[in-house]
């Protein structure tokens, strides 16, 4: 590997972004004796950054972003809606009515900058060789064109795919493999047939009807001339490394190559990890490791190379930090001996049930195959 090999996309700034602490989807109260840290912390991005450091040294190059301008955010998100937003936050930390989602006074500008990140790896991806790597905090597959969910307020894999189309590419493709629904996504381009959505995750439903109304499921698949391009693959709580890989084989890879992107990104969310607390997968290092791999192979096969990867979810801390590791391991093509640790991951505990992910894939298959070639 070279210096340039692997370049990560971020701003420290992200760091300043602190929702709210509680009990999860509730305020604090005096049923706890400490409040619950929110789930989405900054040691998250820390332990990435640090893991990235240790393993990878000079390998690995940092470029520090700015705020996205406006314009790339009008792209995706209507202008009353950020309005909204920037003075939301400007008064103060808060959460947005009765949901989870919530910040601070820095929470808008820090959502900038995780939106120009994405912007410059997919960019990156487009104009020199390596692996391009968005640490975007907050995360955004779940924001909207007009409304925020799910701890995301701007869509960062979905404002790079606007600003890849108006430039150079004519199709995209985008692959979230995080365990929610990547709804926000799925709605800014759910009448579009430039952009391909591919999104497994759990079958969790809506989970508010207001700021989360899409359910996931196999019949959301696009309206008008967007039909067929959304494709969601519910897979069932306990889904592993073997499950992934399956799914992978069966849908995301067939349906892609015959979408033939210029342009592969990934909603790399890491919560279908082994311990994560806000899901119930088994996916481990090694199982992040295939994904990513995968994904690197189908880029190369059918989009010259041009891929990058856009984090999203990943909730405990300290499994994160391995999860993306597997996941830069599987992009650079490059397993990395971590001291104490070598090559296994600390946090695996459980097998998985292929023969339910296989039956529910199986369903999968018989949907999407209406639009796409795939048995």
């Amino acid at each position: 590997m070279s210096a340039s090999d692997l370049t990560v996309y971020w701003n420290e700034e992200t760091l300043k972004h602190r929702p709210p602490a509680g009990a999860f989807s509730y305020p604090h109260t005096s049923v706890l004796a400490d409040a619950e840290k929110h789930p989405d912390r900054r040691e998250r991005i820390e332990n990435i950054k640090r893991m990235i450091e240790v393993a990878f040294g000079e390998r690995a190059s940092f470029e520090a972003v700015d705020p996205a301008p406006r314009p790339s955010l009008e792209r995706v998100h209507d202008p009353e809606y950020l309005e909204w937003l920037e003075e939301f936050f400007a008064d103060g930390t808060g959460r947005i009515e009765d949901t989870s989602t919530g910040g601070n006074e820095h929470t808008f500008r820090a959502a900038r900058y995780a939106a120009n990140a994405a912007i410059r790896a997919a960019r990156g991806a487009r104009s020199r060789d390596g692996v391009h790597y968005a640490l975007c905090r907050p995360s955004g597959h779940h924001a909207q064109s007009d409304r925020a969910d799910g701890f995301c307020f701007l869509n960062n894999v979905a404002i790079a795919a606007a600003d890849a189309l108006a430039s150079d590419v004519d199709r995209v493709a985008i692959v979230d493999w995080d365990v929610h629904h990547g709804n926000g996504t799925q709605e800014i381009f759910y009448d579009r047939e430039d952009v391909l959505v591919v999104s497994l995750h759990n079958d969790h439903g809506s989970w508010h009807p207001e700021y989360h109304p899409q359910e996931g499921s196999l019949e959301e698949d696009g309206v008008g001339a967007g039909e067929g391009y959304t494709v969601n693959v519910p897979v069932p709580l306990g889904t592993g490394d073997a499950g992934y890989a399956h799914v992978f084989e069966r849908v995301v890879e067939p349906i892609v190559r015959a979408h033939d992107p210029d342009l592969l990104l990934a909603s790399a969310g890491q919560d279908a990890g082994v311990s994560d607390p806000l899901a119930r997968n088994l996916v481990t290092r090694g199982g992040f490791e295939t994904i990513a791999a995968r994904f690197r192979e189908l880029a190369a096969e059918i989009a010259g190379g041009r891929f990058a990867l856009i984090q999203e979810g990943g909730y405990q801390p300290s499994h994160l930090a391995f999860a993306t590791l597997g996941v830069l391991e599987g992009a650079l093509d490059t397993p990395v001996e971590l001291e104490d640790a070598g090559r296994s991951d600390p946090f695996v505990r459980y097998d998985e049930n292929l023969g339910l992910v296989e039956e529910w894939t199986d369903r999968a298959v018989e949907h999407h195959a209406t639009h796409w070639p795939i048995e």
